[in-house]
């Protein structure tokens, strides 16, 4: 049995609207990831079936490994099809914000999706979520947005005319949230809805591999390059960092996605409790960061101080618009200031 997290008044809100509805979009962050796109993709399937009218609507592009997921080929990206996209969102019944806690997150996405005259509902896990959805569903003590996907939909009644699309999508949400259930994932029920996805029929392992075992040659050669020439360990802070330029993943045919779990590697080193992945973004002008953490580190907090960012205790991430040497020296700051509590045993 699940515990019901989302509380009662929300659930009956929220079934009124679908009641309702017949042009639903759901939109998700820039950049999307496995769970942005997991979650999506498994509430897209599910309002599907129950015979709405759904398109999926991401700011850019996501990474190849997630494109063998069942409905990712009728994802609209915002920026190749944004006159579409403006039409479909400004006449949508119900917009579902997923993954994301604050418009910004949205890119040039976000002035449509505060315009839009659409009831929203907002289905996220990330901490001090803004008020700009009418419903918000927020719970940061959940590991992924997936899984609150999975519990809205028990909880609405309807589990069991869940698609094995649907639980196949919201499987890989929460797989690729909890770096393969590494982190963020001691909560029992976790493994109760796994086991409930795998009774739709579900390959957990043939998940596994395509998302994490299908990668090219040139990554694998760029993975080397991170480990031998750019790991560097700092010892005496637990901690260490990756950083990647432009022109290093010219060097390797860089394509998105290709340093997806590159920040998790250093962890395994003994003693290194924080890992720090810097790459530079020559679309976005900025630099990328990405962070990681064991135990009771919080990595979210130097996202949040350092680098206008935030996330979760484990697992955060944020930006920094300036030189890759300038980014560093920040980083270094950080180690400075936290060094007490990344040393404690």
């Amino acid at each position: 049995m699940l515990t019901k997290v989302i509380p009662q008044a929300k659930i009956d809100h929220l079934k009124k609207w679908l009641d309702r509805a017949e042009k639903i979009v759901i939109v998700a962050h820039v950049a999307p990831d496995g769970d942005a796109i997991g979650s999506s993709l498994g509430l897209y399937h599910y309002l599907e079936e129950q015979g709405k009218t759904v398109t999926v609507i991401v700011p850019n592009a996501f990474p190849d490994f997630l494109r063998w997921m069942p409905g990712s080929k009728d994802i609209l990206r915002y920026d190749k099809y944004k006159e579409f996209a403006d039409e479909l969102i400004a006449g949508a019944d119900v917009l579902f914000c997923l993954d994301f806690n604050a418009l910004k997150r949205l890119d040039k996405m976000a002035d449509a999706v505060a315009a839009s005259p659409a009831r929203k509902a907002m289905i996220d896990h990330h901490p001090y979520p803004e008020e700009f959805c009418r419903i918000t569903i927020s719970h940061p003590e959940i590991a992924s947005t997936s899984e609150l996907i999975f519990r809205l939909i028990c909880r609405l009644g309807d589990f069991e005319e869940m698609s094995k699309e649907s639980a196949e999508c919201i499987y890989t949400g929460m797989m690729t949230d909890t770096g393969g259930f590494t982190y963020n994932s001691n909560n029992r029920e976790i493994y109760f809805i796994i086991s409930e996805l795998i009774a739709k029929g579900i390959d957990k392992d043939a998940i596994y591999r395509k998302v994490f075992n299908t990668y090219s040659e040139s990554r694998l050669r760029l993975m080397g390059f991170i480990l031998y020439e750019k790991m560097v360990v700092y010892p005496e802070f637990c901690s260490a960092l990756i950083t990647l330029t432009n022109a290093e993943q010219q060097r390797f045919n860089y394509v998105k996605g290709d340093s997806e779990g590159f920040v998790n590697i250093p962890l395994s080193v003994k003693n290194i409790r924080f890992s720090a992945f810097l790459r530079e973004d020559r679309d976005a002008g900025m630099i990328k960061i990405s962070l990681r953490s064991v135990g009771d580190f919080p990595c979210n907090k130097i996202a949040s101080e350092y680098f206008n960012g935030g996330g979760h205790l484990n697992a955060s991430g944020g930006e920094f618009y300036g030189s890759m040497s300038e980014a560093v020296d920040l980083f270094k700051r950080a180690l400075v200031k936290y060094q007490d509590e990344l040393i404690k045993k």
